[in-house]
């Protein structure tokens, strides 16, 4: 066979090709078999043939390769090696090494220079004696002692692309010929035949699974109400990439990145991480493009409070169009496997699929808002043109009506009648009001902060209190004095549902009814029909007192008494304009 490295009788060892030979050829056909010996194994080669080519998972593969070189070449130790696409070490599979040389085998400093030149050898290798060749040195065995000395050997190659490479170590019984050597050239043929086979599999099986993964994460995220979609992304990211968490982070104003979702075993202390601003994955990933971490200096946390925390790391741009959304972090554990390149390019499309369908749900999420706001105002028109004008038409008849009475009973019958319209009248006001408002608009006016005060106090209370604002409030009264009456009715409300046992709730804010000495004021009224005014010292008696200090620091006061009919009580609290 062409190429086969020969050995001399004082042991030195030689590689094919190589100028100059090593050593006087040792005649291989006539030390411990020859041709015949090999034509009575081709049969056991063809069943290991057959049961090589017909696994697809490549661990697997490597196994029945060492057991099929263990039972026709006899060796002591096998190992057989593939080469990642980086040229690393990618799969290592042993056999008859023990534990403590394959410990100390780990623990050499140059360990991986040691298996990368073997594995990188594009001939086949036969010598006695590979402790002589300063590029494989020996396996270092207990005292020092090498634990491997002859070694045989065949490149694992596919369409001229090297895979690794298939060794055999110390024959038994006698030393390794030409024949063994064909043997493993067969062997290694067949096992890059059968890792090309296996790794196209992975490769299409990986990738349907992404394609699967993006399909499903559409349909989750266009088919829901999208308030949890960024947790969605994050899930279904970690889970098709097999790492250790997906986090999906948003830019601050700083430049930073801020972490806002996460899918991990262990969440705690990943919600607002941040990786600061001016590092070169940020640089890149604001600009749109990937960020691939596989070092710990490139490490963009390593400044941070997860520094070491996570190894391998795809840093991924959610956005389209120019626009970026977030980013999509998928890091996996310290020394678990780097991504490979087609899984950096399956993870990018992800990435791209996930930010084109979060846009979509944003849109969709808008319009049905635009809808909603439609219908509510359509709702706020037909209050404010048909129901309330059908009341005021009726409380002028009414009124119309108790002054005609002849019965003062009747006629006072009426007048609070009319009363109630007013005040139901005012109820609507205050509800067209609440319906022109969003519900995710910031509540800078007194309106809105105090509809979304009684809104929160509902939940305690057990129903919606009724709120009814008389005059321009929003136009008159100024912070200061906003913040301290949201203050008073947050605290009186928190009052009636821990004390009063109320069934309604009134609040009415008015900035028409002048104090005493005539100054404008603005006054807050709550009135509940609960069970009344408490005894003296009681809680509720000294969250009365603290209303009145907090209106007297604005030059005004508060009062309580009962309420109408001399039910419930009624909280009185008032500043002045100024």
């Amino acid at each position: 066979m062409t190429g086969t490295a020969r050995r001399g009788s004082a042991g030195r060892s030689g590689h094919p090709g190589d100028p100059g030979g090593a050593a006087p050829p040792r005649d291989a056909d006539t030390a411990n078999g020859g041709s015949p010996e090999l034509s009575g194994r081709i049969p056991r080669l063809l069943r290991a043939m057959v049961t090589i080519g017909g696994d697809v998972e490549l661990h697997t593969l490597l196994d029945r390769v060492t057991e099929a070189a263990a039972e026709l070449v006899g060796a002591r130790y096998i190992g057989i090696g593939v080469l990642d696409e980086e040229g690393g070490i990618g799969e290592l599979v042993t056999r008859g090494v023990e534990q403590e040389v394959m410990e100390r085998l780990i623990n050499l400093p140059d360990r991986d220079r040691r298996i990368s030149a073997m594995l990188e050898n594009p001939r086949p290798v036969l010598m006695d004696d590979m402790t002589e060749d300063p590029r494989y040195g020996g396996l270092p065995g207990p005292d020092g002692v090498p634990a491997i000395r002859s070694l045989l050997g065949a490149p694992i190659r596919v369409h001229g692309a090297g895979f690794g490479g298939l060794y055999l170590g110390d024959p038994r019984p006698g030393v390794f010929t030409r024949d063994d050597l064909q043997i493993c050239q067969i062997l290694a043929t067949e096992t890059g035949i059968a890792i090309g086979n296996a790794r196209l599999y992975e490769a299409v099986r990986q990738r349907a699974r992404w394609m699967d993964g993006s399909a499903e994460l559409s349909t989750s995220l266009l088919s829901g109400d999208g308030d949890n979609a960024l947790a969605v992304v994050a899930e279904q990211a970690r889970r098709l990439a097999d790492a250790d968490a997906g986090l999906v982070l948003l830019p601050d104003e700083a430049g930073g990145l801020v972490v806002v979702a996460v899918s991990s075993t262990e969440p705690m202390g990943l919600i607002g991480a941040e990786i600061p601003p001016g590092g070169w994955a940020n640089e890149l990933l604001l600009s749109g493009e990937p960020a691939f971490v596989e070092h710990t200096e490139d490490d963009p946390w390593r400044f941070t409070h997860l520094a070491g925390r996570y190894g391998p790391n795809m840093l991924l741009p959610l956005g389209s169009d120019g626009k970026l959304i977030g980013v999509l972090s998928v890091p996996r554990a310290p020394g678990a496997p780097r991504f490979t390149f087609a899984e950096r390019a399956m993870a990018t499309q992800f990435a791209q699929q996930a930010a084109l369908a979060l846009l979509l749900t944003e849109a969709r999420r808008d319009r049905e808002q635009l809808a909603v706001y439609a219908d509510r105002d359509r709702i706020a028109r037909d209050l404010h043109d048909l129901v309330i004008q059908r009341l005021f038409a009726t409380g002028m008849l009414l009124e119309s009506a108790g002054r005609a009475a002849g019965d003062p009973r009747l006629a006072a019958r009426i007048g609070k009648a009319v009363d109630e319209l007013d005040a139901t009248i005012q109820e609507i006001r205050t509800a067209i009001f609440a319906l022109q408002q969003g519900p995710e608009e910031a509540p800078t006016g007194l309106r809105t902060r105090v509809l979304r005060e009684t809104g929160t106090a509902a939940r305690s209370l057990g129903f919606q209190p009724s709120v009814s604002f008389v005059g321009p409030v929003d136009a008159r009264v100024d912070d200061l004095i906003a913040k301290n009456m949201i203050a008073a009715v947050r605290e009186t409300l928190s009052n009636v549902a821990r004390h009063a046992g109320a069934s309604r709730v009134e609040v009415t804010v008015d900035v028409t009814e002048p104090l005493p000495d005539g100054r404008a004021a603005v006054r807050l009224t709550v009135t509940d029909d609960g069970v009344g005014l408490p005894p003296e010292g009681t809680g509720r008696r000294s969250g009365l007192v603290n209303l009145r200090r907090r209106a007297e620091s604005l030059g005004g006061g508060a009062d309580y008494g009962p309420g109408p009919d001399d039910r419930g009580t009624s909280v009185r609290w008032w500043a002045p304009l100024e």
